[in-house]
């Protein structure tokens, strides 16, 4: 009887991390992104695709680093192919710098509407067709109920969303699968090459849902990510914390 009761327990728990988004690799494949010891921290070593994903940006600065580091992403889920939407309320992306991180901007629809409202209007209809590989969408704020039904929406159609908070005066609980943060970091020239490096990020995992929560450096290099190193994340960023004060 114990052994039936574990193993009904087991199927269970596997059952509610494929609700969730958290879907096993096929036999024989690993749909890995690169992000190495990041994959990690996720259920089954996998950065969860078909669900939906949030990053607070507390200023322009993190909402820049925040766009070219799921621009890496976007890029790794585009290699066999698909179209993305990016769906905002100011133009502030500039598609042909896409192009360094593996993208076409052609294969981008980019969308500006007036409001937050019409962002996530647009979003949910997105995340609904399964014909999109990812979409991207930057909104201000987002409640718990707004969140869950753009998770609702993904259960059927596999659609990865990601979702950057731009500026969120107010933080709030979320359906998403995991909430990040990403800021800029110094690069380091190539091979005493004068000039810029590659670009760096740290990269935070502030929640993952059955997960384990973590911080590291990241960089951007031949068309790959890179772990550099794997911080100790003592305490909160000082945004998040303000965030959290509300």
């Amino acid at each position: 009887m114990p052994l039936l009761k574990n193993a009904i327990i087991s199927r269970l728990q596997k059952d509610i991390l494929q609700w969730e988004g958290y879907r096993p690799p096929e036999a024989g494949k690993h749909a890995a992104m690169g992000l190495g010891a990041i994959e990690q921290a996720f259920p089954n070593g996998v950065l969860p695709t078909g669900t939906v994903h949030e990053v607070l940006c507390a200023n322009t600065e993190q909402a820049t680093a925040a766009s070219a580091f799921i621009s890496g992403v976007m890029a790794k889920l585009m290699q066999q192919g698909g179209v993305c939407l990016w769906i905002g309320l100011s133009a502030n992306i500039y598609p042909s710098a896409l192009k360094n991180f593996g993208v076409d901007a052609d294969r981008v629809i980019f969308i500006n509407v007036l409001n937050d409202h019409d962002v996530l209007w647009a979003t949910e209809e997105a995340l609904k067709c399964p014909g999109l590989v990812m979409t991207i969408a930057e909104v201000r704020d987002l409640n718990f109920k707004q969140s869950r039904r753009l998770q609702l929406a993904v259960e059927q159609s596999r659609v990865t969303g990601f979702i950057l908070r731009n500026q969120t005066q107010k933080l709030t609980p979320t359906a998403c699968a995991a909430r990040w943060q990403i800021s800029s970091l110094p690069s380091t020239p190539t091979d005493g090459m004068p000039g810029l490096g590659f670009p760096r990020w740290r990269v935070e995992l502030l929640k993952v849902r059955n997960g384990q929560p973590g911080c590291w450096e990241m960089e951007w290099a031949n068309g790959e990510f890179k772990v550099i190193e794997q911080l100790v994340a003592q305490q909160a960023s000082v945004e998040y914390q303000q965030l959290m004060a509300g």
